[in-house]
């Protein structure tokens, strides 16, 4: 494993931003683990100032549904920003494309959601890139709202002003925001009656707020009813949501509008029923769909040099190595970073299992390479371009329809002579990634390992670039 500096060493990755990656940390002596964003300054010399922005904005901050920025290191080519470490994952990894989400589920992490925005504006912060992929979930599935390079201070010392810049992921973007100038604290409000709409639905409801989307102009019409995904959501819901959907951003409602409303306040049964939505059609799925010109890609770097997808050698001693613990369910697999014994005491090996909850794997009765050519001709099928590297991550790339690039990748981990297939998003919408991810698995049923079973959580380390 690599030493980062004296005492901390580099886990697995954990995402890839706009400037580089989110590795996680670990320190060897204590096992306190931290995510660690990546800045190349080299490749992106104009990210210096968002970042110099960005830290100064996050080191105001202080509230349990934010995460914690710890500091940063510069160097010549390189900043590096620590953070809390989110174990739970994103929460756009929580909702079941084109279904959501219970609405107890819904209701807890937009209670929390909406109690981070007030304390954000409280601070005269505004997010404006507020969707579920930048929503993390800690260890005890508490909402985190992270990525505040788009944030910006829009009321100091009691004097608010208007805002100017475009920006933001443009399903999620008020309407104002898009003619500009606007107010910041209704734009953030907008963004999040959007993000209950997937919650509650598992799909968003219109490309962009504009008159040019006849799905948003149904809706502004009021002639929305007999659509997707409005047909969905209960009265109590709709109800919120239109209150929070309201195109003139002086009649939208506020933090204590929403607050005080009925389904907010209400409270829903956890176990057993899931209320105020039913399954929709399934040829009646949306596309989510984001706009090159307004959000800040999720992979900007290059990738890995590969080899060619009809080649599936993959070179095992360069993978790394793995132990295992206690067991977990397939479906809920829990994959983690441990520091190797070269490094820490077999009794302290504990302490650093750092897990991330992820839904977007499973098991394979197959061996490593019958898996690996199964995938890729499964891919290859489906008109994906596919990329392996000898470490034996596929990079699947695909364009949605918007012609936006929408990538992924699909790491191929042998464990104990069983195969995990994990993927992670790098690049687009998370709810397109897991439209896509349940299509993959489905063409790959017959291999697939199903049901509860004990199994060893993977205690791994991915190859370093």
């Amino acid at each position: 494993m690599t030493e980062f500096v004296d005492g901390w060493i580099f886990g697995h990755t954990l995402g890839e931003g706009a400037y580089g990656e989110v590795k996680l940390l670990l320190n060897k002596s204590t096992g306190e683990a931290v995510a660690m964003k990546m800045i190349d300054l080299e490749k992106h010399p104009d990210a210096r100032q968002t970042v110099r922005k960005e830290t100064a904005i996050h080191r105001m901050l202080s509230n349990p549904n934010i995460v914690q920025y710890f500091g940063k290191r510069s160097e010549p080519n390189m900043e590096y920003i620590f953070l809390e470490y989110a174990s739970g994952g994103e929460l756009f990894d929580r909702i079941e494309p084109d279904v959501g989400m219970s609405a107890w589920e819904a209701q807890k992490y937009f209670r929390q959601l909406i109690s981070a925005v007030e304390y954000l504006h409280s601070k005269g912060v505004a997010h404006r890139d507020l969707k579920p992929e930048n929503l993390l979930l800690d260890e005890n599935d508490n909402l985190k709202i992270s990525d505040f390079g788009l944030a910006t201070i829009y009321r100091m010392q009691g004097k608010e002003r208007c805002l100017e810049r475009r920006c933001g992921t443009l399903p999620y973007v008020a309407p104002e925001v898009l003619l500009r100038p606007y107010h910041a604290e209704p734009a953030d409000i907008w963004s999040c009656g959007i993000i209950l709409v997937a919650l509650l639905a598992g799909e968003l409801p219109w490309d962009q707020s504009l008159a040019e989307c006849p799905e948003y102009m149904t809706w502004r019409n009021g002639k929305y009813m007999s659509f997707t995904p409005w047909r969905k959501l209960d009265n109590s819901s709709l109800s919120l949501i239109r209150n929070i959907l309201t195109h003139s951003p002086s009649s939208r409602c506020t933090i204590q509008d929403i607050k005080r409303h009925r389904w907010f306040v209400k409270k829903f049964q956890k176990a057993g029923s899931i209320e105020g939505y039913i399954r929709p059609d399934e040829t009646d799925s949306r596309q989510v769909l984001e706009d090159e010109n307004l959000t800040r890609f999720c992979l900007s770097q290059p990738e890995l040099p590969g080899i060619e997808t009809n080649t599936v050698q993959i070179n095992l001693e360069e993978r790394a190595g793995f132990s295992f613990s206690q067991p977990a369910h397939i479906e809920d697999l829990l994959l983690c970073t441990q520091v190797q014994n070269k490094f820490t005491q077999p009794s302290q090996q504990n302490t650093f299992q750092r897990l991330v909850r992820r839904m977007t794997r499973f098991f394979v009765k197959t061996e490593l390479e019958e898996t690996v050519k199964r995938l890729i001709n499964s891919l290859n099928n489906e008109s994906y371009t596919c990329r392996i590297n000898d470490c034996g991550t596929i990079t699947i790339s695909s364009m949605d329809r918007r012609k936006m690039p929408l990538v992924f990748k699909a790491n191929i981990v042998e464990m104990d002579g069983k195969i995990l297939v994990d993927f992670r998003l790098s690049k687009g919408c998370g709810l397109e990634f897991k439209r896509r991810f349940v299509k993959i698995k489905s063409l790959l049923e017959d291999i697939i390992l199903k049901g509860p079973v004990t199994w060893p959580i993977a205690v791994a380390t991915e190859c370093m670039p």
